[in-house]
Order: structure tokens, then C-alpha cells, then sequence
């Protein structure tokens, strides 16, 4: 397989058909055109018919190493030209702006592109991946052995990567204890300090005494 003046390896080897030529795309398939499940998303290379483009990047240098003309990012240019350079580079002029005026193009390897593009995608969804909250209810007059039952279901949660919410419940005329609702949370994050750590400090919110606690990192 052979290597592009980029270092990349480009299908079948050799240089590219002209513009326009067919190409073994039976034995190949030619990365100027997208695949059944990538088409649609972007035009490139002859699929990109308007007059001029912005031609955008940060390997303008290497290009015009390559092609023997300064090509600058940001500026306007004939699109036949880019095409052109893009040709020569073996690379793929990719719009990656289509409704500005003109369009934005890259000069990149296609496949290169969609990799990294959908490699991010799926970083993205990881970390936006639905977090499991676990509720923990206190009063604000739990006895010992509550208090040490729930701690140790906090842990276990934690330990599971999931966060807890704790919270102290202020029925009736017992919002008059909300000092002592705050201390038996501080009393609450010490015992699980080695397990995870608060977003914040335990604030009120309306009859209920509320702290969030994230599960620590593992190393």
C-alpha cells in the first residue's frame, strides 16, 4: 500500500484518476466518494460545483510545498483550483460549511476525517451518558444505627460509580432543626470521603436539606 507525501496510506497504491476518470472502483473503493452509511453528510472533491470556496486549515503550508503555489487559510478560491491542489496532494477537497458564502472546504484525507469525526461523536456520548443517581433520605432525628446503615449503602453506590443524593427531609415543625439537618450531612460526607466527594455543600432547597456526592475517580 502505498504512503501519501502526508505519511498517510491511500486504497490500491499509485496516484489517483484524473477528474472525471473511472478508476477500478469495483476492486476499490475510490475515498473521493463517501460510503453508502457516510454519504450525504458532506460533498466532496467533483461533487462540490460551486465557482469559488473558502479554503480553510492548518496544513496550507505543506500543501503549498507540494503544489508550488502559497495557499493561504481563510481566503477565497477558484474551486476547479482547489480541486486541483487537492489532486495533487492525494487528498480530498471536503466541504465542511456548505451554507456560507462561499462554502468552507478543507483539503484533507477523507477517511482520516470521518474517523476522527466520529471517534469525537462517540467520546461525546460517553461522557452525556445517562449518570445512575441514588437517592439517601435522612430525618433530622435518624438514630446511630440508621445513620451507619445508610452509610454503608452510600459506599456500596459510590463503589458502583454511581452518585448519591443525600438528603434530610423537614416534616411539619421539624424545619426548625435545619442546623441540625446540616450537621448530620457533614457527618454524612466524612464517613464517605475515602469513597467520593460533594459537588457542594448542603444548601436548603424549600423543606429539604440536599448534598450531591460524586464517586471518586479510580486509579
Amino acid at each position: 500500500m502505498a504512503k501519501n507525501q502526508f505519511g498517510g496510506n491511500r486504497p490500491g497504491g499509485g496516484s489517483r484518476p484524473p477528474f472525471g476518470g473511472g478508476g477500478n472502483r469495483n476492486n476499490r473503493r475510490d475515498s473521493r466518494y463517501p460510503s453508502e452509511d457516510d454519504k450525504g453528510q458532506f460533498r466532496l472533491n467533483d461533487q462540490i460545483r460551486v465557482p469559488q470556496i473558502r479554503l480553510v486549515g492548518d496544513n496550507m503550508e505543506q500543501i503549498s510545498e507540494l503544489v508550488g503555489t502559497e495557499i493561504k487559510s481563510g481566503e477565497v478560491y477558484n474551486t476547479r483550483d482547489a480541486l486541483q491542489w487537492a489532486e495533487k496532494s492525494e487528498l480530498d477537497l471536503v466541504e465542511i460549511s456548505p451554507n456560507a458564502v462561499p462554502p468552507v472546504v478543507r483539503i484533507i484525507d477523507y477517511n482520516k476525517f470521518l474517523y476522527e469525526k466520529k471517534k469525537k461523536e462517540k467520546e461525546i456520548k460517553a461522557k452525556a451518558a445517562k449518570t445512575v443517581i441514588k437517592e439517601i433520605r435522612f430525618g433530622p432525628n435518624t438514630d446511630d444505627h440508621d445513620f451507619e446503615f445508610k452509610v454503608r449503602h452510600a459506599k456500596t453506590f459510590l463503589e458502583e460509580n454511581a452518585k448519591v443524593k443525600a438528603y434530610v427531609n423537614f416534616r411539619g415543625r421539624t424545619i426548625v432543626f435545619k442546623d441540625r439537618g446540616e450537621l448530620l450531612l457533614l457527618k454524612f460526607l466524612k464517613e464517605l470521603e475515602e469513597f467520593g466527594s460533594p459537588e457542594s455543600l448542603p444548601k436548603l432547597e424549600g423543606r429539604r436539606m440536599i448534598v450531591m456526592i460524586a464517586p471518586k475517580k479510580k486509579k
